[in-house]
């Protein structure tokens, strides 16, 4: 039988990758390949190596193909001391574990049967036959330990032309897992170049209606990491254009917000607490209030904390503005802190640039000024608790909750200056003032 790298040797060289001669591996691979197995790297590994993405952008995991069996692969681990874990084994997947790195490994496969979102596989030696299951041309690369890769698909090409195209035809691939479809769009907006290609656009308009078929967690992840794209707003038309959104987020508005809220986050602003942001990006892309922001993050499984916050930035409690004052600025960042103060501003500052680009130097300015100050807010400290109420006979019980409510209210209007003393005298007048409703204690 003729070796397949006897038909197709390898198109390309890995220039020398630190991940690659890592101690951590060279003992994995020297682990998989003590029985003489041909082992390699592939995947998003190779695809951000070929593409020269600086190591600390470049996908996090390591992923290697084998041909060996999971079973043989977990004994040639443990062999070398190496942790080995099943994290997908009937799909062919062991995870091995070398200090803080993980690495991926897993059998060259077929798939037998697919649904849509779960697949039935078989293994195979067969190293073409594995990379004609892969989604993309540009991750069906393969590299030997020594850098070799192999192309059987023209991925480096496309990648170097900002190609995003699917391996064989496109409407199969998505049949395979509709996931895909959402990917498409990924890695458009982060490796591709307009225009999209149209073999691609045309299966995921077929298949969009699809969408829903799979599970609010998968959409999730993929949205989120499209929005984190180079340039999301124009990834978004796409997917616009092709009715991607009436599928899984109807709610999405119109994309000036985000695109002007990417700006801010990427380019304009050189503020340390202002960097790239998933779910603030959504909700610059949604047109809700807070009730159908609970409905997006029920759909999406949403954590309750990612939730809470996004019904916050889509329903500001407190209106935020470039011309609120000194006074109203220190009273958002003492009720909601810095890091909601943070998103407010930039979603409303990203809402005036959708509608006027060029605003005034001084609103500017203000912008700028509230943005920074969320930074370099230290937090203002209520000097008065529950203990100084009941000091001075209020019963245990709501009515000290509303008291201190009361004078808190008091002390934030006098923009925080009333002292600890001014404040315990508010506490008592307030107290004296509200009679027998207030609960006094008898005793006192």
């Amino acid at each position: 039988m003729v070796s397949i790298n006897a038909v197709y040797g390898p198109t390309g060289k890995l220039s020398p990758e630190a991940w690659i001669t890592a101690p951590e591996t060279v003992a994995v691979i020297s682990a998989l390949t003590a029985d003489g197995a041909e082992v390699r790297f592939v995947g998003g590994c190779v695809r951000d190596a070929m593409a020269h993405i600086p190591v600390e952008k470049q996908s996090g995991d390591i992923d290697i193909g084998t041909p060996d069996d999971p079973e043989t692969v977990i004994k040639l681990l443990q062999a070398a001391d190496i942790k080995a874990i099943p994290t997908g084994i009937d799909h062919g997947t062991i995870t091995a574990i070398v200090g803080d790195r993980k690495f991926e490994i897993t059998t060259l496969r077929l798939d037998v049967q697919t649904d849509g979102r779960h697949a039935t596989v078989a293994f195979t030696d067969d190293w073409m036959a594995d990379s004609e299951r892969r989604d993309f041309t540009i991750n069906a690369l393969s590299a030997m330990p020594d850098g070799n890769v192999y192309d059987f698909h023209d991925g480096i090409s496309d990648l170097a032309h900002g190609i995003i195209r699917f391996v064989g035809r496109a409407e199969d691939r998505i049949d395979e897992d509709v996931l895909r479809l959402l990917r498409f769009f990924r890695f458009f907006g982060r490796f591709g170049r307009p225009p999209a290609d149209p073999d691609a656009l045309a299966a995921c308009r077929i298949k969009a209606d699809k969408l829903p078929t799979l599970s609010g967690e998968r959409i999730q992840g993929e949205l989120l990491k499209i929005l984190m794209v180079p340039e999301p707003a124009e990834v978004c038309v796409l997917m616009r254009g092709i009715n991607v959104f009436d599928h899984i987020l109807p709610e999405a508005g119109d994309v000036g917000r985000l695109r002007m809220i990417n700006w801010l986050e990427t380019r304009a602003l050189k503020i340390d607490g202002v960097k790239p942001d998933a779910l603030r990006r959504l909700a610059a892309l949604l047109d809700i209030n807070g009730e159908g922001a609970s409905h997006v993050a029920a759909r999406l499984k949403l954590s309750n904390k990612q939730t809470l916050r996004l019904i916050t930035l889509t329903a500001p409690p407190i209106d935020i503005g470039a011309d609120r004052g000194e006074p109203a600025r220190r009273r958002a960042l003492h009720r909601l802190g810095p890091d909601t103060v943070r998103d407010l501003g930039l979603l409303a500052w990203a809402g005036e640039l959708a509608i006027t680009p060029r605003l005034p130097s001084e609103v500017t300015q203000a912008w700028i000024g509230l943005i920074e100050a969320c930074d370099a807010w230290q937090g203002i400290v209520f000097p008065l608790s529950g203990e100084d109420a009941l000091a001075l006979g209020v019963a245990q019980g709501p009515g000290i909750g509303k008291l201190l409510a009361e004078v808190e209210d008091w002390w934030e209007e006098g923009d925080y200056k009333a002292g600890r003393d001014a404040c315990l005298a508010k506490l008592k007048a307030l107290a004296a003032g509200a009679g027998p409703a207030s609960g006094r204690n008898k005793a006192g």
